[in-house]
């Protein structure tokens, strides 16, 4: 005799309440500035640590995601734990965002490697990479990678 299965769906609808505001827009260099400062202040060690912003149609932050957690001087990034969860979340863009734990906020070359190869990765998914920031700790120095002209 052959069993029968019941499948159980469910589905959500998710709603902003009226009168709360929309998210919060990236949409320039000192935008994302200010929330890579609030990130660095909340994670106060000397790692170097990864994030990245991800985005919506017109620029509208829908979460940030902590990709990794390094060393004093490196961290290791990948780019299927940096599209993964863009992917997972239907993102239209990104944005890369580290710290330099010396406060020194000047690219080194593995940076700007990455941030190349990060780019040629979202071409392939679709995925815009607007920017990459990289802030000093206790500096509060920062360096635009799109403003360098290196996306």
């Amino acid at each position: 005799m052959a069993k029968r299965y019941r499948l159980k769906l469910a589905s959500w609808v998710v709603v902003r309440e009226e009168g709360q505001p929309s998210p919060k827009k990236l949409d320039t260099p000192e935008a994302v500035a200010e929330l890579a400062k609030e990130l660095i202040h909340r994670h106060d060690d000397d790692k170097e640590h990864f994030w990245i912003a991800i985005l919506g149609s017109q620029n509208h932050r829908l979460l940030v995601h902590e990709v990794s957690v390094g060393t004093q001087s490196a961290s290791l990034v990948h780019s299927r734990e940096v599209f993964g969860p863009a992917l997972r979340e239907g993102a239209a863009a990104l944005i890369l965002i580290h710290n330099h734990p010396s406060g020194d906020p000047t690219p080194s070359r593995e940076d700007l490697t990455l941030t190349k190869q990060l780019v040629e990765v979202g071409k392939l998914h679709q995925i815009r990479l607007l920017d990459h920031i990289i802030i000093g700790n206790g500096t509060e120095r920062w360096v635009s990678l799109a403003e360098r002209g290196c996306l």
